[in-house]
């Protein structure tokens, strides 16, 4: 396994692009201790973002953990373009005449995939734990590694869509068009979320979730619920409009198998596309 990560590794150094868009990932990731520096003055009412609770533990966890993965484009870039590079450099075939399998190239990829996901959660996990540490106004150790679930609901969830992006790659040969099929995969799914709400299912909330919870993208999605309702600002404000969010903000385990079910369909579709193909 080490002998092919160094091969795949070898590759992503010698390509500029995916060192750019690698580093410019993990900056991303940082800046949002930026936040934490945003103030807002009206008048004697001054307003900093940091003291609304969102460092605070235990639900750093979960407000990084979801806003910090929209950021995982940047990746994907990487490896549709890992892929689509295989072909228009011919790596592959020369891969596959020096001694590599054909399923031990999708490993190697395989491989990458989980390196980009574990590397990306082990460094939210030290970027919200600083955070936490500074700004919580929790610092018990029960509370600060209490809702850890999200990490691993985020490392899930990067493996589950680099996967699809390393399936894409593999299906679609050109990494422009992989990103296109994604963006139209994306569209899909919005459309099929409108036909299972309002034309099979309709009035019928709880159907139409579970149904479209299946989906792959929208699977993903479902791991980390939206934190925003979760602040304690937020839920006094409702109450006082009379209004009351109840909502299960934890991660579900069985949404956690959705996703890894998905994840080795991805990579079985990868090696089925290539087992087949005359390369």
């Amino acid at each position: 396994m080490i002998r092919l990560l160094q091969i795949e590794f070898i590759k992503l150094w010698n390509n500029r692009s995916s060192k750019i868009l690698i580093a410019t990932y993990f900056i991303l990731i940082t800046s949002i201790a930026l936040v934490s520096m945003i103030k807002f003055d009206f008048g004697d009412i001054h307003f900093q973002l940091a003291d609304q609770g969102i460092f605070n533990f235990p639900y750093i966890w979960h407000f990084n953990t979801f806003f910090v993965a929209w950021f995982k484009l940047f990746l994907a870039i990487v490896i549709v373009s890992m892929m689509a590079n295989e072909y228009s450099n011919k790596t592959i075939k020369q891969n596959l005449i020096d001694g590599l399998s054909k399923k031990e190239f999708v490993l190697s990829k395989f491989l990458t995939v989980l390196v980009f996901a574990l590397v990306s959660t082990v460094f939210i996990f030290v970027v919200s734990l600083i955070l936490g540490l500074i700004y919580s106004d929790y610092n018990e150790v029960s509370i600060i590694f209490s809702d850890l679930e999200f990490i691993v609901a985020y490392f899930l969830k990067l493996t589950g869509f680099f996967s699809f992006c390393l399936f894409l790659g593999v299906l679609v040969k050109r990494s422009a068009f992989a990103l296109g099929f994604l963006f139209i995969w994306q569209i899909l799914e919005g459309i099929t979320a409108v036909v299972v709400q309002q034309k099979i299912f309709p009035g019928n909330r709880d159907m139409s979730e579970i149904v479209l919870g299946f989906l792959p993208l929208q699977s993903m999605f479902n791991l980390i619920g939206e934190p925003i309702t979760r602040l304690n600002v937020i839920q006094s404000a409702a109450k006082q409009l009379g209004a009351d969010f109840k909502m299960d903000y934890h991660v579900q385990w069985y949404e956690m198998l959705i996703v890894i079910g998905w994840t080795a369909l991805f990579i079985y579709g990868a090696y089925a596309l290539l087992k087949r193909r005359d390369l």
